[in-house]
């Protein structure tokens, strides 16, 4: 069966359909950090299809190609697939990414093969007996595995030289709000545990302040009496949801009756005692800092497994600082659609390095 120059089986050529798609939730990956499940579904369903029409094939050629098919179709969805569900649940890959893994173990159980002109491909052919799938997400791995040298080289030109090179680059904390990643920095210097971004948006949304608001005014807002009496929808935390309008947080206005109150009592204390409360409220001295406990305990589930302690100390670095490192932590559906690319032009770089 040809296509446009290309010779194939007809299961061969409906699989090159995953190349637009899978580049599609790369790019949208990049943007927003999110991947409609819908986006998945038609793939699945693909695929299941797609299964059973090579299936079929082989079965009606002779035993030698059904078995050619049966093992590493039994390999991906026996292996593969479990390996997928595991990542996901151990935390090492997101659920889109685990998802895309699936469908490509139903897409490509068997090594596919194109010819163009007087080349066939893969160039470097496959293991008969190993799922594809596997070929690919091996070559995503390594593709993953390159990012953080380009990044440390990139770091490194600019003349960016420091123990997170190889994770992040500096931005503007102006860039902040709208920027994905994780803060690679604490008030106590560099670390690989910094507040997530996504649940910065959460919180600010959730007090109906902006960054800016924040870093205005560090001391009002540090304050938890500030917090207002009823918090917006926090969100997702996605850079593309609006943001509530402000209402800049609670702030308590003394009245007439509050500031006389206020002036007997500052008649019967000294002066070096009023001083010592006002510095100890300007530290930040309060029983709840940020309101991080407060935000915490109010919303459903976890802020992307944010605590309080790494709320507040990202809190105090943005008020702080005007550049700060950040993690882009790139998002594995694009080193894997990569992968899928190398796969389906070259073949399985991981046994080429071995061998």
């Amino acid at each position: 069966m040809t296509l446009s120059g290309v010779s194939a089986s007809g299961p061969d050529l409906l699989r090159l359909l995953t190349i637009p798609v899978f580049a599609w939730v790369a790019i949208l990956d990049i943007r927003t950090r999110r991947v409609p499940s819908a986006a998945w579904i038609p793939l699945g369903a693909l695929g299941a299809g797609l299964l059973v029409w090579d299936g079929w094939i082989a079965y009606q050629a002779d035993v030698v190609a059904w078995q050619e098919f049966l093992i590493p179709a039994a390999l991906s969805l026996g292996f593969v697939v479990p390996l997928a569900y595991l990542f996901w649940w151990f935390g090492g890959f997101g659920g889109a990414d685990a998802k895309a893994l699936l469908v490509l173990a139903l897409l490509f159980p068997v090594v596919p093969s194109y010819a163009i002109g007087g080349l066939s491909f893969p160039l470097a052919g496959g293991d008969e007996l190993l799922p594809f799938s596997l070929s690919i997400l091996a070559n995503g791995v390594l593709v993953g595995l390159a990012i953080p040298v380009a990044l440390a080289i990139r770091n490194a030109l600019a003349g960016r030289v420091t123990g997170v090179m190889a994770l992040g680059w500096p931005v503007s904390t102006d860039r902040i709000p709208e920027t994905h990643g994780r803060l690679l920095q604490t008030t106590e210097g560099v670390s690989l545990g910094g507040l997530d971004l996504d649940a910065l948006r959460m919180y600010l949304r959730w007090r109906g302040l902006t960054l800016d608001d924040v870093r205005e005014d560090p001391d009002r807002y540090r304050d938890p009496s500030s917090l207002p009496d009823v918090p917006n929808p926090p969100t997702d935390g996605a850079v593309t949801v609006a943001n509530p309008v402000a209402d800049g947080g609670k702030h308590e206005e003394a009245t007439a009756g509050d500031e006389t109150a206020a002036n007997d009592s500052a008649s019967e204390s000294d002066d070096e005692s009023t001083a010592s409360e006002a510095a100890g409220e300007s530290d930040g001295e309060f029983d709840d800092p940020w309101g991080a406990d407060a935000f915490l305990e109010s919303i459903e589930g976890t802020a992307y497994g944010t605590s309080a302690a790494d709320l507040r100390d990202g809190l105090d670095v943005l008020t702080q600082e005007e550049t700060v490192w950040i993690s882009p932590g790139t998002p594995f559906l694009v080193p894997l659609f990569a992968g899928l690319v190398l796969a389906l032009g070259y073949g399985d770089l991981l046994v080429t390095l071995v061998m």
